[in-house]
């Protein structure tokens, strides 16, 4: 079993330990849980859509539009707090649904209808919001973002971790997880079985619309927020991050553990640089190297084990 994922998260906590006495702290490991909890779910969406085979550019607007109806709903509308939730992620499950519907049905690049759908999803956010940034009222979705578990670990960590093992469970042991990882490693293949491919490949895209629409709500709870310029560059790290977990671009290959590893990974990285007070251009350049790194890394492990 390829572990590079894992020798590259301890050897990372490892630097971070001892390069900053400032990083084992309660208080910082507690921000970066409840910071990186909507990435953790983006990327669980992510990772479907690419065990298909394709790519979705949309995630980081649809996780600002899901904001922004979160503090629209609980404000201009005053529906209340189910309503709240449930419109976010019904209008992540529709964007997804629409750029699945494009990539399955009308054989368009994932890259092209994704890419249209980040515009429309971005937009709406705008005119939705006005522009301009949506307090949530007080009492209402930002308890959650400070709310903690037995005081200790934060609910927005709950949430995702909960979302992290049911995305396990799918794909190791549903019929559905099996076909999804099928048709990225032989779509003809898998069509010619008798299965219905195009609705897998829609529905993978709407499950990461709706794991967008739920980092939305997220991100509108730990800010108490709803604005429209959140989640910009957040597919990048979300590809990154599934990339890091070894999963390939090309699809047929990928885990959910390691695609939650790789997060982790983005996040000491991130979060080492600002405690050493690191600018942030510099940041991403850093950053970048270690991404190339990190994917040079697996795909050499992954040809060396092909080629056993």
């Amino acid at each position: 079993i390829n572990n590079n994922t894992y020798i590259m998260l301890l050897v990372l906590l490892i630097i971070c330990a001892i390069i900053s006495p400032d990083f084992f702290t309660v208080q910082n490991i507690t921000n970066l849980v409840r910071q990186y909890s909507g990435t953790t779910i983006v990327c669980m969406g992510m990772l479907y859509v690419i065990l298909t085979g394709g790519i979705d550019l949309s995630v980081g607007s649809i996780v600002a539009l899901g904001s922004v109806m979160v503090a629209w709903s609980l404000t201009t509308k005053d529906l209340g707090m189910a309503a709240a939730i449930i419109m976010p992620l019904l209008c992540g499950v529709c964007c997804g649904a629409v750029t699945g519907f494009f990539v399955a049905f009308t054989n368009m690049a994932p890259f092209v209808a994704s890419l249209a759908m980040m515009t429309i999803a971005r937009g709406v956010a705008y005119v939705v919001s006005n522009g301009q940034p949506v307090q949530t009222p007080a009492n209402t979705i930002g308890t959650l973002g400070i709310a903690k578990l037995g005081g200790v670990i934060p609910w927005l960590a709950i949430i995702a971790l909960i979302f992290v093992l049911v995305f396990w469970f799918i794909i190791k042991y549903t019929s559905f997880g099996r076909i999804v990882i099928a048709i990225g490693s032989n779509e003809d293949a898998v069509r010619l079985a008798g299965i219905r491919t195009k609705w897998y490949k829609l529905a993978v895209y709407a499950i990461s619309g709706l794991c967008s629409g739920m980092a939305g709500i997220v991100a509108a709870s730990r800010t108490a927020i709803g604005t429209p310029i959140i989640g910009e560059g957040l597919e990048l790290d979300a590809i990154a991050a599934c990339v890091i977990g070894g999963a390939s671009l090309s699809g047929g290959r990928g885990s959910v553990l390691k695609t939650v590893v790789g997060v982790f990974v983005l996040a000491f990285i991130s979060n080492i640089m600002n405690l050493l007070a690191i600018p942030a251009y510099p940041q991403d350049i850093i950053k970048g190297v270690i991404i190339i790194l990190s994917v040079l890394m697996q795909e050499f492990t992954s040809r060396k084990s092909d080629s056993v």
